[in-house]
């Protein structure tokens, strides 16, 4: 992308179809190529010697590096913000590979409690295993300087959250962390860069399973990190040793997904918030959770802390469970899948899918009742999507 003032950032937009990518001469593709290899080739045994001794950015192999993943990591740190960014095999591999890249043994983690279940798994049942200690907090961070010890490293939060969409005050928690000197890091997911950029308000590094509004189609599944140059190779360090490094396919798709990506969060926000209003008055409905509500307990945050409230809903049934189970089975437009953000409208059990393997009380504690239904909003015309929602619960 050609440069221009120093001044003036692009827009989201702008940023979205152009970053990383170097289009100068005539004869240019407008498109990205794949570069569908796992090696590379080296001039000289010279320059494999400098590649070895750290002296050269050279391409060896795909796993430590490609031009496709390339182009996928300098456009998603235009986009946040960031001096660079590592794409991964999945959003697993990015929150991981970030998190061992901070912590030893020895270390601790405060982390916030309501996060995606594959997360608190991984703080529940995998770092301990490690020696790496972890405190949970609640979204309002109430008391969290009740649990500062010199052991801990690094403040780990989740805005809006999965599946109850409670937001985290992200200045407040930045600016916690700095005065505490841990390293911040945010799941930023659900509201995408294009409706909140952590990095401004202070965090160190942000994270996304960017399988959902990333790449946008339900065809892929990708994850990725961003933050300064210096954090991230020592991110970068870790994905490679572990192998979660992306594939050049997936990182072809992620490009293209993101080249759309902030007219299709434009729609999926105005469409979530009617199909929110609706279900907020109707009768078998006991709570709807989605901060562009008045309603919500977040929601003057929201207005202060995101340009737009997202794509994402959850709302408790009043038959609990079992009527729960019965809308999703009688659903016709949405679709009964796990995962989120792409061009389909999706429902799901978070107790089934997201959230298995917690127990009762974990679950309430994060705010999911037994017959919370989790709704991704895609892009279907938003009156069908609210028909459909009506003969559901009819």
């Amino acid at each position: 992308m050609k440069k221009t003032s120093k001044t003036k950032r692009l827009g989201d937009a702008t940023l979205a179809i152009h970053a990383g990518e170097e289009r100068f001469h005539v004869g240019a593709p407008v498109g990205v190529s794949i570069a569908r290899t796992s090696n590379f080739t080296f001039a000289s045994t010279e320059e494999m010697k400098r590649w070895a001794e750290g002296k050269s950015s050279a391409y060896i192999y795909t796993r430590y590096g490609n031009p496709t993943l390339a182009v996928a990591e300098k456009k998603l740190a235009a986009l946040e913000g960031a001096e660079a960014a590592v794409v991964t095999a999945s959003g697993s591999a990015a929150i991981s590979a970030a998190l061992f890249s901070l912590l030893r043994a020895g270390d601790e983690l405060i982390a916030t409690r309501q996060l995606y279940g594959g997360s608190y798994r991984l703080m529940r049942d995998i770092l301990p295993r490690f020696g790496i200690g972890v405190r949970h907090v609640e979204a309002d961070l109430a008391g969290i300087e009740q649990l500062v010890s010199p052991r801990t490293k690094a403040l780990y939060v989740e805005t809006p959250t999965n599946p109850a969409l409670r937001l985290v005050d992200l200045r407040k928690a930045a600016a916690f962390a700095q005065e505490w000197g841990l390293v911040s890091l945010v799941d930023n997911t659900f509201a995408t860069p294009v409706l909140q950029k952590p990095l401004q308000m202070g965090f160190n590094l942000v994270v996304h399973s960017a399988s959902k509004y990333l790449c946008g189609h339900s065809d892929v599944v990708a994850g990725a990190a961003a933050g300064s140059a210096a954090l991230i190779g020592k991110v970068r360090q870790y994905v490679v040793q572990l192998g979660g490094s992306m594939d050049p396919e997936a990182a072809f798709l992620m490009i293209r997904g993101m080249k759309t990506l902030e007219v299709r969060v434009a729609r999926h926000c105005a469409s979530a918030l009617a199909v929110a209003k609706f279900l907020e008055k109707h009768p078998k409905v006991a709570r709807v959770h989605y901060p562009g509500l008045a309603s919500h307990p977040d929601h003057r945050l929201a207005r202060r802390q995101m340009s737009g409230f997202g794509g994402m809903l959850a709302f408790d049934h009043k038959g609990g469970l079992a009527g729960a189970r019965r809308f999703c089975d009688r659903v016709r437009v949405f679709l009964l899948a796990a995962s989120l953000g792409g061009t389909e409208s999706l429902v799901v059990l978070p107790i089934y899918t997201s959230h298995h393997r917690m127990s009762g009380a974990e679950l309430r504690e994060v705010g999911i009742e037994p017959g919370t239904v989790r709704v991704s909003v895609g892009l279907e015309d938003p009156q069908d999507l609210i028909e459909d929602l009506r003969q559901a619960l009819r």
